[in-house]
């Protein structure tokens, strides 16, 4: 049931960036068909990844049961789906934020503002 959660989340996020990325390039008048369809394939992109965490997520697990460690199966695989399902979600929630500061001039103030944080701090973790 985790996994499904997660997949929703992801897919929910997904297709919100897709839709707030169309509105935007509607309101800047850059639509482009290209940019449309190389933004879909990356929202499909990360949504097989997620799957395969998932994936991953229950082999590890099963594996475990086979060599009687399900213990740390179970954590090492849990680690796995949860962290990429938390970087997804960091990366669409930041997104969509940049989307609705080009959509909402009244909002770039705190929406830009609230991205800067969010992209320092995703910076800062990965050193």
């Amino acid at each position: 049931m985790q996994y499904i959660i997660m997949l929703l989340i992801v897919i929910g996020l997904a297709v919100a960036d897709y839709i707030t990325g169309l509105i935007k390039a509607y309101c800047t008048n850059s639509l482009s068909s290209s940019k449309m369809r190389k933004g879909g394939l990356n929202k499909l992109g990360e949504i097989i990844v997620m799957l395969t965490a998932c994936g991953l997520d229950v082999g590890i697990h099963s594996l475990g049961k086979y060599y009687n460690a399900s213990e740390l199966s179970a954590i090492a695989g849990a680690v796995t789906a949860v962290a990429v399902f938390v970087y997804i979600t960091i990366m669409e929630v930041v997104s969509i934020f940049e989307n609705y500061a080009e959509i909402n001039p009244d909002a770039q103030g705190w929406a830009l503002s609230l991205v800067k944080r969010l992209k320092k701090s995703d910076k800062e973790e990965k050193y």
